[in-house]
């Protein structure tokens, strides 16, 4: 038996690349996968192979960007398993410009995926879990929320996508205080391997190296955090965003109030606060620089 045995999971973008690797590894942990991709081939090749490995897994590729269509996902759960324990949102696109040059489309197609889609699922599903609470069943759910470097400190020529991810590290958070009430956490992970668009973006980089040594971007690296956050163990995590590449692992810190001064009843005015200003910055903790800079 594995960790996760018996534990039905959804996991978007799961044709390839991470998804494909949560799901591989999750369904070898006893769970029961449903591996969704716009692309129905790869979704079902990637169903297929676990299923010729022993596990349990069916293929869907139903739209995660509306809800109504994100529904037919949980539907196709239910049918199949019975019941939906976890959701790791991992589907998303690239569109990547500088910021001058990025179009409205590609604005609004990188946001409706990452960031819409991320609420969509998670939206149907809460209000399943709410309602089996509601009916006095037991209720032990994960919301697997994916953000990435680029959301925590920017990234170069991907103004869109980092602020999707942003904005998903930041719902992770709101989740992770309205749902716990209905036994639902809400985590999320930045993390760094070896996929399309990696490959694409830094091949020698992330390339499997050929000497036998540790591959530090193997996707399978990941995946061992999926599997323990969907897993019954992880009920006392949420409300966490992590950073996972290879044997590193951490706990990120997220924006907290630096340092202040106050004037002492009475407003700034516009020449002061300048001043202040500068004074702050000085003995502020640098960020971290935006990534390609």
């Amino acid at each position: 038996m594995g960790i996760c045995n018996n534990r039905t999971v959804i996991i978007t973008g799961a044709g390839g690349g991470l998804g494909r690797a949560y799901a591989q590894a999750l369904a070898a942990e006893g769970a029961n996968v449903v591996v969704n991709d716009i692309r129905l081939e790869a979704a079902q090749e990637a169903a297929a192979e676990i299923t010729r490995a022993g596990g349990k897994a069916i293929a869907n590729n139903d739209d995660i960007t509306t809800v109504a269509t994100a529904k037919k996902i949980v539907d196709a759960a239910i049918a199949a398993f019975g019941d939906v324990h976890a959701v790791v949102n991992n589907a998303g696109v690239l569109r990547d410009r500088m910021f001058v040059s990025l179009s409205e489309e590609d604005w609004d197609t990188v946001i409706r995926v990452h960031l819409k889609g991320h609420f969509c699922l998670a939206n149907v599903l809460a209000n399943h879990w709410r309602e089996q609470g509601k009916a006095g069943k037991p209720v032990d759910a994960r919301i697997i929320n994916t953000s990435s470097g680029a959301g925590l400190q920017g990234s170069f020529a991907q103004s869109n996508y980092s602020s999707a991810k942003g904005g998903i590290a930041s719902l992770t958070l709101v989740q992770a205080v309205e749902l716990k009430r209905y036994g639902i956490t809400a985590n999320a992970l930045a993390p760094a391997a070896r996929t399309a668009m990696t490959e694409a973006g830094m091949p020698d980089m992330v390339k499997k190296p050929e000497d036998g040594r540790f591959d530090f971007y193997d996707p399978l690296n990941v995946a061992s955090l999926i599997i323990y956050l969907v897993s019954e163990s992880s009920k006392h995590v949420t409300g966490q965003v992590f950073e996972i590449e290879g044997d590193r692992v951490s706990v990120c810190d997220g924006w907290k109030t630096g340092p202040e001064k106050r004037k002492g009843g009475s407003r700034y005015t516009p020449q002061e606060i300048g001043v202040v200003i500068d004074e702050l910055i000085k003995v502020a903790a640098p960020p971290k620089k935006v990534w390609g800079t």
